[in-house]
């Protein structure tokens, strides 16, 4: 069954914001690790940021600053508050859950562009 829904993608203008939504299983939700990655046209994945179950946080250098991820343990659902946005930016965007094996959501698009 789906176990990761994402949602929040798009086109916006290089310095715009956008939220990124994961809405997970409760057996995924309460249990792991739960984060976010990107994958740009010819790069291998990367990671973006990653929450534990009790809220602590860790992110990329490359990320810090402008990319804030958080969790809301009511709806089951982990965010990520993308600002500034940048061309570089531009990727597909995957939730995942460090169950074993790892767990991935479909991915979604997100692109700054003029």
């Amino acid at each position: 069954q789906v176990q990761l829904v994402e949602s929040g993608g798009g086109l916006v203008q290089p310095g715009e914001s956008l939220r990124l939504s994961c809405a997970a299983s409760e057996s995924i939700f309460s249990r792991f690790v739960m984060g976010w990655y990107r994958q740009a046209p010819g790069k291998q994945r990367e990671l973006v940021a990653t929450i534990t179950t009790s809220g602590t946080t860790n992110y990329a250098d490359s990320m810090k600053g402008r990319f804030t991820i958080s969790r809301d343990n009511n709806k089951k659902t982990i965010y990520l508050q993308m600002n500034s946005l940048k061309p570089e930016d531009t990727a597909v965007y995957y939730c995942n859950a460090r169950t074993f094996p790892q767990t991935w959501g479909q991915g979604t698009q997100v692109a700054a562009s003029s």
